[in-house]
């Protein structure tokens, strides 16, 4: 498998946000993590991905492996650079005064001497022909589902082949939300691994091929994303 994740304990300060959750992602997977707001969710991305105190999570128990090695004493720099692993976070958090291009470049710094560039600039404007349009424009101008486009092609741009996605679907109109997961398909079937966090479970399970349920620091349900999605306790407790 390529990341697992075992009997994690996660605090901010003296608050417990994870009660010991295991899981795990294999290459080539889109697996989705769903439930309420505040399940800890977003907290397992940040965990994934180093993010450090005190802005992120401190972890007190568990540990997480990539490819089989522990990855807790991974700085964050470590984990896109090293790991190519990267995250599309919650709010796109995209630098609003630089241009579409501008955005992009940036998530390349750590990518000196490398002949995929060039290349992965095109795949980029290929999966979203917007962005090539607008490459100059300042990003803050760009409507939100082209910011979210954006958010997705800088995650691309670090040079990554596993991409945890935090919200991607947030503040879309429907036929952009499902333009956008039929990008992010296509970008699995071309080899990206993704980790996705989606509020709209439906869609999620829709499009992922397994499916965790977390409940407040738990994780209570598992299982092919087709099974949970016709499942009548996921469907009266997330699918309305």
């Amino acid at each position: 498998m390529l990341l697992e994740i075992k009997d994690l304990y996660v605090k901010y300060g003296n608050i417990e946000a994870l009660h010991g959750i295991s899981f795990y992602v294999s290459q080539g997977e889109i697996v989705t993590l769903i439930g309420a707001n505040g399940a800890g969710k977003t907290t397992t991305l940040h965990t994934i991905t180093r993010v450090p105190p005190p802005e992120g999570p401190r972890v007190s128990g568990g540990d997480i492996l990539y490819k089989g090695e522990s990855i807790l004493k991974t700085e964050a720099h470590a984990v896109v650079q090293n790991l190519h692993i990267a995250l599309a976070p919650e709010g796109r958090h995209i630098f609003g005064n630089l241009s579409v291009e501008d955005n992009l470049t940036l998530a390349t710094y750590a990518r000196k001497n490398d002949s995929r560039v060039e290349s992965d600039y095109q795949r980029v404007y290929e999966l979203f022909p917007r962005l090539a349009e607008r490459r100059k424009q300042r990003s803050e101008s760009l409507s939100g589902g082209e910011q979210q486009m954006l958010a997705v092609g800088r995650a691309i741009m670090t040079g990554c082949n596993f991409i945890l996605l935090d919200e991607p679907s947030m503040g879309l109109a429907p036929l952009l939300m499902y333009d956008m997961f039929r990008t992010l398909r296509k970008l699995n079937e071309e080899g990206m691994t993704i980790l996705l966090i989606e509020q709209n479970a439906r869609l999620a399970l829709k499009f992922a091929h397994r499916a965790y349920v977390l409940d407040t620091g738990e994780i209570v349900m598992e299982g092919p994303a087709q099974e949970l999605a016709d499942n009548p306790e996921i469907q009266k407790a997330y699918l309305g």
